[in-house]
């Protein structure tokens, strides 16, 4: 992974596409490069486009891949498929596998094990044009996504129409039921209840996001949560979500002073289960597919991992059910 940082020149007249800035530098890149191994780009400390107007004293940070492969090549990875017709594919992805390539993880992707479970052929990285078909170029079928760590319930599309289908829903939350497991560090105070903030990217650490109210800064969240009982300490929750925003749940928990267990960026490690992996898995996905009448319902079974923590709180704690709010 690379860094780049440059301030305009207080001296500097006028505004310009960071990309064209960028371009002129002696020591900058060229626009190609920039535009196939972006990663993240931050003006004055917050997420812009390459194609953002830059002025002077604004400072410009960039991080972007060096190495990006020519081409995403079909790996034969074995996938948990729950379903599957000539439109969709439904997998319980496992943890640890990340949805689909970009910078740092150009292998291993459920993309890469899709390519080679549907017969396809390797797919050419593009090295011109927009950002944004750059991007999408790299992830064919993917309408939604889910952290490397967290497991569960996915649906990717077979073909464009089925693409556009499943990603209207997803971006007008029309219909769709997304809903979450979690085992949490804490009690919260109410049974259940909706978080509603915005989540930015913490100007401190770029890998962490924070919830914040009373501000129009970053985008708005939305989570419903339930605890379904504690154990000590610890709290098992089910979470639906109405939006979809990067770390959505893990930032909302933090925020609800209820951790998730094994979180790595928004948890400490915790003395009791050290290593404990994200305790994180997306159960169940309600959603129309084409060619059904009916909402289709999609479930994921336990996760191992979730058996054998419950095992332990069970074993060392009496199970308390919260009271309901009247």
């Amino acid at each position: 992974m690379s860094f780049f940082t440059n301030k305009v020149p207080p001296t500097y007249k006028g505004e310009i596409r960071l990309d064209k800035y960028i371009a002129s530098l002696p020591n900058g890149m060229n626009r190609s490069k920039l535009k196939s191994g972006i990663v993240c780009i931050q003006v004055n400390g917050k997420k812009q486009k390459i194609s953002c107007q830059v002025k002077a004293n604004d400072i410009i940070d960039i991080q972007w891949e060096e190495n990006v492969p020519d081409n995403i090549e079909p790996e034969n990875i074995p996938l948990d498929t729950i379903y599957e017709d000539e439109n969709v594919c439904v997998v319980n992805k496992k943890q640890g596998m990340v949805t689909h390539p970009a910078a740092g993880n150009w292998k291993g992707t459920l993309v890469n094990a899709l390519l080679y479970h549907w017969g396809r052929e390797s797919i050419p990285e593009l090295k011109e044009g927009q950002v944004s078909k750059i991007l999408s170029n790299r992830r064919p079928g993917i309408v939604h996504r889910l952290d490397k760590e967290t497991s569960g319930i996915i649906i990717t599309a077979k073909n464009h129409d089925t693409e556009e289908f499943l990603s209207a829903q997803f971006r007008n939350h029309s219909s769709i039921v997304k809903e979450y497991i979690a085992i949490c560090i804490g009690r919260p105070q109410h049974q259940h209840g909706i978080i509603q903030t915005n989540i930015i990217r913490d100007p401190k650490e770029r890998k962490r996001f924070k919830a914040v109210v009373g501000t129009e800064e970053g985008k708005p969240a939305e989570s419903y949560y339930e605890c379904i009982s504690c154990y000590g300490e610890y709290s098992l929750m089910k979470v639906r979500i109405n939006t979809g925003r990067t770390h959505q749940i893990r930032v909302h928990m933090k925020y609800l002073n209820c951790p998730i267990l094994g979180d790595g960026i928004y948890a400490h490690q915790d003395k009791k289960f050290p290593k404990a992996t994200l305790m994180l898995n997306a159960r169940l996905l309600k959603i129309k597919i084409p060619g059904k009448e009916e909402l289709s319902i999609f479930k994921s079974p336990t996760p191992e991992r979730f058996i054998e923590v419950m095992k332990v709180l069970k074993r060392d704690y009496t199970k308390v059910i919260l009271p309901k709010d009247k």
